[in-house]
């Protein structure tokens, strides 16, 4: 059985938006959209993610991540509107484990959902990996595989030895090109933006490459 989400979203059509989308995967759900409740509802329904908005009313999310981790280990994906307020969540203050930018897709929502759980509670979610083959330039999953060129396969292939790092444009630069070559600033996002676009053939519902707003790029399944 998949896990149980709380969905903590005060616009009422985008929280049943969601709902029916993590319904659809197989989850099972339940809302909340006062801050003042969240805990109480956290303590009657045990869910076994949180997805935490931050604008709340009577009490913010961010308060509501402290005191939920005081309480528990639960994984929290937070999510804002504010751009002021995405310099704080990148650093992850607060102890949540992802946050997603609006305006969102539910896609994307199910995707985050669905990699952090298969991070958290791997018996929950499924054991998908990823194989590396150097000697082909080919990564699979879940039984396809993706033929890569070289410099995408390096660069997939550094992210991946630390997932959930976030590395910067220009150490990702440093890295596949060694030779500390003149190129564009923005080349690092045309290999990102092709690479995608590959492995989107094998999960075509999973993004596995992950821009962090203003900080750069990191892998997670």
């Amino acid at each position: 059985m998949k896990a149980k989400i709380l969905i903590v979203e005060d616009e009422q059509k985008l929280a049943s938006l969601l709902t029916r989308y993590l319904d659809n995967e197989g989850y099972t759900s339940c809302t909340e959209g006062d801050g003042a409740k969240v805990l109480s509802v956290f303590d009657a329904e045990n869910p076994q993610l949180v997805l935490l908005d931050i604008n709340l009313p009577n009490v913010d999310g961010l308060q509501l991540c402290n005191a939920l981790r005081e309480r528990s280990s639960v994984p929290i994906i937070m999510t804002t509107a504010r751009i002021d307020e995405i310099d704080r969540l990148i650093g992850l203050d607060a102890g949540a484990d992802d946050y997603i930018c609006k305006p969102y897709s539910p896609r994307e929502v199910v995707a985050r959902v669905r990699a952090v759980l298969r991070r958290t509670r791997p018996d929950d979610d499924g054991s998908d990996t990823i194989e590396f083959d150097e000697a082909r330039l080919q990564v699979q999953m879940s039984g396809n595989t993706v033929v890569l060129t070289a410099i995408e396969f390096k660069l997939l292939h550094y992210l991946a030895r630390s997932p959930g790092r976030i590395y910067s444009r220009e150490r990702l630069m440093d890295v596949i090109y060694a030779d500390h070559r003149v190129v564009a600033d923005r080349t690092i996002d045309s290999h990102i933006k092709k690479l995608r676009a590959k492995l989107k053939t094998a999960w075509p519902e999973q993004e596995i490459v992950h821009s962090v707003y203003g900080a750069g790029y990191k892998f997670e399944l």
